[in-house]
């Protein structure tokens, strides 16, 4: 089971190719992405806010003495909010951004099993027409009987406001070691 690429499309946008993915749910839907693109997954930590930024990214985390800005998918996705339990979980990603890579966290509601999806087994994006964008997503996966939107990550992320978050996402992210850093 030889892992393919997603290969580009008609207009530049990507469609999925067959490989592992990891999956997760946002409410009742299914979701999966490139497991090349996850770099790690962990428990829902504290999120420091970052002022003047949209409401679906939450903040920032201290991951190692790294700060990795964090998206909530629900709110990006337009999705009612929930309150935080134990399910939730950041996935932490590697984005293809115009100067390279760049890390960054994705809230979703529980993570449910990486599950390898054969070429057979993946259909086109939908088309929705013109005027809803579907340039996220890679392709519609059955895995066990479930369908799974295949997300483009990059695109997910892509937004000016998200790359601007990561970009310019605060060096001390605890408003404590901000402060003692101006004394």
């Amino acid at each position: 089971m030889e892992r393919q690429e997603s290969q580009p499309a008609a207009g530049g946008a990507r469609v999925a190719g067959a490989g592992k993915y990891l999956t997760f749910r946002l409410g009742e839907e299914e979701y999966g992405l490139e497991i090349l693109k996850v770099r790690e997954l962990i428990g829902l930590m504290e999120i420091t806010p970052v002022p003047m930024t949209p409401e679906y990214i939450r903040g920032v985390i201290n991951l190692r003495g790294k700060v990795i800005p964090v998206v909530d998918l629900r709110l990006k996705f337009g999705l009612q909010p929930t309150p935080d339990n134990d399910r939730k979980t950041i996935i932490v990603v590697d984005v293809k951004k115009p100067k390279g890579l760049v890390q960054m966290g994705v809230l979703v509601d529980l993570v449910s099993e990486v599950a390898f999806i054969a070429a057979d087994d993946i259909e086109a994006p939908p088309s929705f027409g013109d005027d809803y964008a579907t340039s996220f997503i890679l392709g519609m996966g059955k895995s066990k009987g479930v369908l799974k939107v295949l997300l483009d990550i990059d695109v997910v992320l892509g937004s000016s406001d998200v790359i601007s978050a990561a970009v310019h996402a605060p060096a001390q992210p605890n408003a404590n070691a901000a402060a003692s850093s101006l004394q």
